[in-house]
């Protein structure tokens, strides 16, 4: 009978084996008869086993690169018992964990299983069918776990992000939809797996008065959305509250500043005040692309002064007045995920310009303005050869026939 030698274990890349894949084994036993038995039990059943011998926690600190088996027995010179296999685990990595007791300490291999083994063998009781089985059995539950544990943290990680994005997102505050009619739209960056920070709101605070808001916080992830829906939720807070509209932006600035966790985290916001009975609205802009009006079959930007991003020098923002030439007009408030994608093989953005010529022509005149942001996001997707980079947020607002 030819006995492999156990090797000294040079470092090796970390591979999961396939099931039927050499195995690297690591086996922490300080007993050289017990030892060399291991290396007989697998000799004699041919198994694919490559074996590395250490002979206390120390030594296998060293030798436990590249490892997908950690086979360890209980009673080391520097480790005794379930301790020894608390320590283990916490040097394993990705390798499993299979541990070794005597016959009369079996209780033991059943409680170290309970604290994350993969499985336990009896000193004694096993051929090395049984030993190679339990090895490769160790090794596909410890996969199975990691699997198992990655489903469950992506699926959190959907929660937290649905949660999130109706943080976000919510329902308009609105007692009368008879005067104007307001579609909502909400597109995630699904390319980057992450949610941004986009955001809108819709609160009618008096008979013939909306307040509208459409804002971004730079980056991407759940950090910036919890921001952004903090923001969102304290705009409705001061709106609610009747604070003065001069006033409401420089209070959110102050929220922004106090709750982001970076200093250099800005946001921009579009925000705008409607007065339905006069036909009119005030337009307030920091750092935001500007809304356009859809009115008497144009489509214009509307020019209102843009300030500075909310977050980076604190002061006033400018409003401007827009009086509505007829009861035919739509708003169409946007973040710059919709225009911040390319047109054709060029390095040319769709940009405001590009946006106002899609709506100014069929088939988007044709479209029912309900159908028509989701509509903006597909051509938009088309011109940019794909799905577009960022978070999309829309609020259309229109009046009488819209346009």
């Amino acid at each position: 009978m030819n006995v492999p030698p156990a090797t000294r274990g040079l470092p090796r890349d970390s591979v999961a084996p396939s099931l039927g894949g050499r195995l690297h084994v690591l086996l922490i036993e300080d007993d050289e008869g017990d030892a060399f038995l291991v290396e007989e039990l697998l000799a004699e059943a041919n198994a694919a086993v490559e074996l590395t011998v250490a002979r206390s926690l120390t030594e296998a600190q060293s030798r436990i690169n590249g490892v997908d088996c950690i086979l360890l027995d209980l009673g080391l010179p520097d480790a005794q018992g379930l301790d020894g296999l608390r320590r283990v685990l916490t040097m394993a990595g990705r390798a499993a964990v299979c541990v070794l007791t005597g016959r009369q300490d079996e209780h033991l291999g059943v409680d170290a299983v309970a604290e994350g083994a993969q499985d336990y063998l009896v000193k004694g009781q096993v051929d090395g069918v049984l030993l190679t089985r339990a090895l490769r059995y160790a090794v596909e539950r410890k996969r199975a776990d990691e699997n198992a544990l990655r489903l469950r943290e992506a699926e959190l990680r959907q929660a937290e992000s649905a949660r999130l994005e109706r943080g976000l997102l919510p329902q308009p505050l609105l007692r009368d939809t008879k005067q104007a009619a307001v579609h909502m739209f909400y597109r995630p960056g699904r390319s980057r797996g992450l949610i941004g920070g986009d955001f809108y709101d819709v609160v009618q605070t008096a008979e013939g008065h909306l307040q509208l808001i459409v804002g971004d916080v730079c980056g991407h992830g759940v950090d910036e959305a919890a921001l952004g829906v903090e923001l969102r939720v304290a705009w409705r807070a001061l709106v609610i509250a009747g604070v003065p509209d001069d006033e409401i932006l420089p209070a959110l600035e102050q929220v922004l500043i106090s709750e982001r966790r970076l200093p250099e985290i800005f946001t921009t916001v579009a925000a705008i005040k409607l007065d339905l009975d006069g036909n009119r609205a005030t337009v307030r802009l920091a750092g935001h692309p500007q809304p356009l009006l859809l009115t008497g079959g144009e489509v214009k930007p509307i020019p209102a002064p843009n300030g500075l991003l909310l977050g980076v020098s604190p002061r006033p923002v400018r409003s401007f007045d827009v009086q509505f030439p007829s009861e035919d007009w739509s708003i169409l408030m946007y973040t710059d995920g919709l225009i911040e994608g390319h047109i054709g093989q060029g390095a040319e953005r769709l940009d405001v310009s590009g946006l106002c010529r899609l709506l100014s022509v069929p088939p988007a005149t044709d479209i029912p303005l309900a159908e028509l942001p989701p509509w903006l996001v597909g051509r938009a997707e088309e011109l940019n050869g794909g799905a577009l980079a960022d978070d999309v947020a829309m609020l259309l607002i229109s009046r009488g026939r819209g346009r």
